[in-house]
């Protein structure tokens, strides 16, 4: 029969994790950086690149907090309050003109450009 090489004597030693302090929420932070219109430009550009509609509503909805809330945001862009929730609502269809209008509540407007050639 062989014998053990080595016998440990205590068992290893457990570390303890180091406690780190909570950092703040994502979505705060989002909100912050997105009071800066450059920064929400490239947001909804990103967001708007993606194509997802939900997506889409979402972004506009964080931008409207981070500039104010929606209802402020409603407010500026002549709406009701209950059509700039609906409006941006995850299932919202905004037709181009209320769209326009809250875009323009942040200082940015819709743009066109061309889509790049892939290589083949």
């Amino acid at each position: 029969m062989r014998k053990p090489a080595s016998k440990t004597t205590k068992p290893a030693r457990k570390k303890t994790p180091q406690r780190v302090a909570p950092s703040g929420s994502y979505s705060d932070w989002l909100i912050k950086r997105l009071k800066d219109r450059d920064e929400a430009a490239a947001y909804l550009e990103a967001v708007f690149a993606e194509g997802d509609q939900a997506a889409i509503m979402l972004a506009l909805r964080q931008v409207a907090q981070a500039q104010g809330g929606v209802a402020q945001v409603a407010r500026q862009a002549k709406l009701s309050r209950e059509a700039a929730y609906k409006m941006l609502s995850a299932v919202g269809n905004p037709e181009y003109r209320s769209l326009s209008a809250v875009l323009g509540t942040f200082g940015l407007r819709i743009a066109v450009s061309p889509i790049e050639k892939r290589a083949v």
